[in-house]
């Protein structure tokens, strides 16, 4: 869902209606999900822990990992609160599906709407790296490590 949301962001962005509104009907709801599925991640991930790394795995690599799944998570977050932010501050709808609306959580304000657009993309930017640098990790570990790291990341056992 991450990576459909951030491709249909840079799809918006350079197409013309009519194909916006679809392609804008579509990342709305997808971010309020993400950002749902997030918060259910965090709490399991606060019951049951993460995976536990390697005991050979060098310091600067452990410091490495917790500082990208911070920045991960952080960003989860912050970027469907930013646009909900930006698109109350601009004056939009925010339609998850039909009649069902979220209210706004900011004021209307074109200079915030501004300043919160530009934050919107550029920490989609930033979660598009953080996501290319989790998954050279992931081939890292399973290519040249060869620990249970990736074991732990992979999608299936």
């Amino acid at each position: 869902m991450i990576l459909a949301t951030l491709f249909i962001g840079v799809a918006m962005v350079g197409t013309l209606a009519p194909r916006y509104w679809p392609l804008i009907s579509t990342h709305k709801p997808l971010g309020i999900a993400i950002l749902l599925l997030a918060l259910m991640r965090l709490g399991l991930r606060a019951r049951y822990g993460a995976a536990h790394l390697p005991a050979d795995l060098p310091q600067s690599m452990i410091i490495g990992a917790r500082v990208s799944h911070v920045l991960l998570y952080l960003l989860m977050f912050a970027l469907p609160l930013l646009g909900w932010s930006m698109l109350s501050a601009g004056g939009y709808p925010i339609v998850l599906y039909g009649p069902v609306h979220l209210p706004p959580i900011a004021p209307h304000s074109d200079a915030l709407y501004t300043l919160l657009r530009l934050a919107h993309t550029w920490f989609a930017f930033l979660f598009f790296a953080a996501i290319l640098m989790h998954i050279a990790a992931a081939f890292f570990h399973a290519l040249v490590r060869r620990d249970d790291v990736f074991a732990g990341m992979a999608p299936w056992k």
